[in-house]
């Protein structure tokens, strides 16, 4: 089947639940494809969870989620290391990191030692734990959300962290008629009822080959440079993108392009790319990343200043 086609049927069908935001449905997808992770931040009772459930159903793979408090440790994320005495030897006990969909949901109320057991994962695919390292399964995708209001008990990301998520995504509320409507459509029934699989783990991995195929002319691959560059350069900015903020520029892109049913990048996918890629990685001078608005700005503005190639 097309790829693009096959994306779009993800898309609709998660949308079949998750009503009336099918662009952050398309983004949060274009982000899988291109092999990335993602942070849902917004307020509470806006389908964060629901989200993620609904691509883990959409997807017949393995999923899991863990609900993370002040008292959660690392090895209850990664797993640990137990005796069994009738065996009389040590064995690993999996976490539940060891599955295909992970939801780490309200990650920032977890302490800063039990968030650093993602980070491994999340670059590396795979946990080290008593000095054995332990491969994750393939695909491996992390959601994780937060709630940017209640910060009371919360531990903020911290960069390294933030940097390993391809994309930072704000839900937002539904307008009046699609209330209406999401009223009706769970009087009776759960809405992920209505979801089933339509792609499996080998499928996707194929849509991620396929997207790596996508070509990049030399030009527009000087271009994501420039522009990451242009985040390190700007007085507005304490701290810019970092090199991997460019990789994942690139992968998000391709998949954008592969999307629009094209085997070539253009420079109006780079541009988008930049604005869900970069913001989350910024550093606003005399702020902090929890001014998402201020950083998108200084994207905007960055993205009308960088000379696009011809």
């Amino acid at each position: 089947m097309n790829p693009s086609i096959q994306i779009k049927r993800f898309i609709e069908n998660i949308s079949s639940a998750f009503i009336g935001k099918d662009e952050v449905v398309s983004q949060a997808t274009l982000a899988l494809i291109a092999g990335g992770h993602v942070l849902l931040e917004d307020v509470p009772g806006l389908g964060k969870t629901l989200l993620a459930k609904a691509i883990a159903r959409s997807l017949d793979a393995t999923f899991k989620r863990i609900q993370f408090t002040a008292d959660l440790l690392p090895s209850d994320v990664t797993g640990v290391t137990v005796f069994a005495p009738d065996r009389r030897e040590f064995h690993f006990r999996e976490g539940p990191i060891f599955t295909n969909i992970f939801l780490a949901d309200e990650i920032n109320r977890a302490t800063p030692r039990t968030q650093s057991s993602l980070l491994e994962a999340m670059e590396e695919q795979n946990v080290t734990v008593d000095g054995t390292l332990y491969p994750l399964p393939e695909p491996f995708f992390v959601m994780a959300t937060q709630n940017p209001v209640e910060l009371e008990g919360t531990y903020p990301l911290p960069f390294a962290q933030m940097d390993r998520f391809m994309v930072r995504l704000n839900i937002g509320y539904l307008d009046r008629e699609l209330e209406i409507k999401m009223l009706k459509l769970q009087q009776r029934t759960d809405p992920l009822d209505r979801v089933g699989p339509v792609l499996d783990c080998a499928g996707l991995m194929q849509l991620r080959a396929e997207s790596q195929h996508v070509t990049i002319a030399d030009s527009l691959l000087g271009y994501i440079i420039d522009v990451v560059r242009a985040t390190r350069c700007s007085p507005a900015l304490e701290y810019g993108g970092s090199p991997r903020a460019g990789l994942d520029m690139q992968s998000f892109s391709r998949a954008i392009a592969l999307l629009a049913g094209r085997d070539f990048v253009l420079p109006d996918d780079i541009k988008q790319a930049a604005r869900l890629t970069l913001p989350h990685r910024l550093i606003v001078r005399k702020a902090t990343r929890s001014m998402p608005l201020q950083s998108r700005a200084v994207i905007e503005q960055i993205i009308e200043t960088v000379p696009v190639p011809v």
